[in-house]
């Protein structure tokens, strides 16, 4: 499994590897009960602690995306399509408000955000 981790960044570490790990299971690349790594392993491979990847692996569990079975590890949860699709959605929010931040900061009205917005989507 490919985890990239930015020592640079102000995202904590464990958000780093939930957030690749999501993202990995939306687009497919890994698949419903498809077993993780383990915790150690992940954190030798990441060179971290592995209380950083408990964290993560925990994190998951609690968001429905990985179940963990004592004594043998954890696996990629089956597929909550309507879990998926509420992701995706956040992502989008969280992009969009990104954008319209943006727009505000370039001293666009409310007005020409809506039919900048609406103009992209005729398209």
């Amino acid at each position: 499994m490919k985890i990239i981790i930015n020592h640079s960044s102000m995202q904590p570490i464990y958000e780093q590897i939930t957030d690749q790990i999501k993202a990995m299971i939306i687009d497919g690349t890994l698949k419903e009960e498809e077993m993780l790594p383990s915790v150690r392993t992940l954190a030798k491979e990441l060179k971290i602690s592995a209380l950083t990847v408990k964290k993560a692996y925990d994190f998951l569990e609690e968001e429905g995306f990985v179940v963990t079975v004592h004594g043998k590890g954890s696996f990629i949860a089956k597929n909550n399509q309507g879990l998926l699709m509420e992701e995706r959605k956040r992502e989008i929010e969280t992009e969009l408000e990104e954008v319209i931040r943006k727009a505000r900061i370039s001293g666009l009205s409310e007005e020409e955000i809506r039919e900048l917005f609406e103009l992209i989507m005729e398209e």
